[in-house]
């Protein structure tokens, strides 16, 4: 695969030792292996760092002192060079309480220099580096030990190459004059993508009290997952959340009523998810207004569609993937903000977007609405 070695580090010394010797460089890679099949949250299984000259394999299972590690990802010296990064971002927020920064996400990059979209880890590598990677340890239980040299090679080579990427993304960055972009968009990286209100596309069709429901129960749900460590669905299924808050139960009688909701969890909380039902707290009221917007006009519809051409040409001037610009779901928004809706602003509107993208884009539907009222 590559002539470059790797270590595995399995005890605090050697982590120690690991994380000294990291520490020197001005970037790391780092990369995860993890589980997620009955849990809430992802089980880490692995840690890959590597430098120019060496990569570390970091055990989690037997290693006691994290905070080595801990003191790397928030070392605001050196830049934590990761792929695709939100997964990884969410391990260490639960495992370590940290998020690494600065940040220099490669698929970000590969965007804002106009590389690709999106693209994965294995094709950025072939494009740049012409080389094919193996993908035969994608499945592997990495929880399992010892780990086969076959594991151990494959994880090595995702940070390893990364390091390379970096070498080469970080020359072109600095080149183009997009280095303070890409570090930016790594600051703006969240965990928990758009949130668990997403999924309910077609909770506006409800009344303003079951909404605030909907966003209680739903809120009630993630709390519970976390604390128990289980998924979501393991709790209540998205089908039986919408059912209650349509239903809006006033006394247990009611809520055993509604299908698929288990006898148990009635037994157990059923007088507080009824008083949640129908005594949703503030919260939950502004989480469900700002979350379930009625589908656009075929109005804002039409100028949302006219603003992606415009994204377009700023993608041109610009020189990113057009969908580095703003998604397409968020040019409704502009749309609705610019006739007057108030509308909860995507985090990723400020930095560099904010007078490159969003503000043509915002004068423009203005513009736009104006001939359209001229027109009728």
């Amino acid at each position: 695969m590559t002539d470059q070695q790797w270590q595995w580090v399995a005890s605090d010394e050697a982590l120690r030792v690991a994380i000294d010797e990291a520490s020197r460089e001005p970037a790391v890679a780092v990369d995860t292996e993890f589980r997620r099949r009955d849990t809430f949250f992802p089980q880490v299984a692995l840690v890959q760092i590597a430098t120019p000259s060496i990569c570390w394999l970091i055990d989690p299972l037997t290693i006691n002192d994290t905070s080595p590690l801990k003191q790397l990802l928030a070392n605001p010296d050196i830049v934590k060079v990761l792929h695709s990064a939100s997964e990884d971002l969410e391990i260490f927020e639960y495992w370590l309480g940290v998020l690494p920064q600065p940040l220099f996400d490669t698929q970000k990059a590969a965007g804002l220099l106009r590389l690709g979209f999106g693209l994965s880890y294995r094709a950025l590598v072939e494009q740049l580096l012409d080389l094919v990677l193996d993908k035969e340890e994608t499945q592997s239980d990495w929880l399992a030990r010892p780990l086969t040299p076959s594991q151990q090679a494959y994880a090595a080579q995702d940070v390893i190459y990364l390091i390379k990427l970096y070498a080469l993304l970080n020359d072109s960055a600095q080149s183009q004059g997009r280095v303070d972009w890409i570090l930016e968009e790594g600051r703006f990286a969240e965990t928990g993508g758009r949130g668990p209100l997403a999924k309910f596309k077609s909770a506006w069709k409800l009344g303003a009290k079951q909404q605030w429901a909907l966003a209680a129960l739903v809120a009630w749900r993630e709390e519970q997952a976390r604390t128990r460590d289980k998924p979501r669905s393991w709790i209540l299924n998205d089908k039986v959340v919408s059912e209650m808050a349509r239903r809006m139960p006033s006394n247990s009688y009611e809520l055993g009523a509604v299908e698929g909701l288990p006898k148990g969890l009635i037994r157990r909380a059923g007088d507080a998810l009824v008083n949640l039902i129908n005594n949703a707290p503030e919260s939950a009221q502004a989480a469900a207004e700002a979350s379930f917007l009625k589908p656009p006009s075929s109005r804002l519809r039409r100028i949302a569609k006219s603003l992606g051409e415009v994204a377009e040409g700023l993608a041109a001037q610009l020189n990113v993937n057009v969908e580095m610009t703003v998604p397409n779901r968020e040019l409704e928004l502009i749309a609705r903000e610019a006739s007057g809706e108030i509308i909860q602003r995507p985090r990723a509107w400020s930095g560099w977007r904010a007078t490159a993208v969003i503000e043509p884009l915002l004068e423009q539907a203005k513009l736009a609405i104006e001939d359209d009222d001229e027109t009728c």
